[in-house]
């Protein structure tokens, strides 16, 4: 059995995925997640960017959840989103079908 990635490890590894995603995508939590070979962390991968600092300048607007429902509490990732050109639904989540991150072959 794997060994669990210690909460250091973890946060790193979540941040350099998070610089990769280009302006216009996005990916969800628990996409995030298996990225770093964590599946079940989406919830952890949510946290590690709540808790990133401010001066690492990641683009965490970039991460909605499944649903592609944005963070709450910060008004300000729409904005953000929509200057990128993401696309949003009528019921105020973004379009995953047309933005969502293709990563595979893209990363390292």
């Amino acid at each position: 059995m794997q060994q669990p990635m210690d909460r250091n490890e973890f946060q790193m590894e979540i941040y350099d995925v998070v610089r990769e995603i280009p302006a216009g995508k996005v990916v969800t939590y628990g996409l995030l997640a298996r990225l770093v070979h964590a599946p079940q962390s989406a919830r952890r991968a949510g946290r590690a960017l709540r808790d990133a600092p401010a001066d690492v300048g990641l683009p965490c607007h970039r991460v909605v959840n499944a649903q592609g429902r944005l963070a709450p509490c910060w008004p300000g990732q729409r904005r953000l989103l929509e200057a990128e050109g993401v696309p949003f639904r009528r019921n105020g989540c973004v379009d995953l079908k047309r933005c969502l991150w293709s990563v595979a072959g893209e990363l390292r």
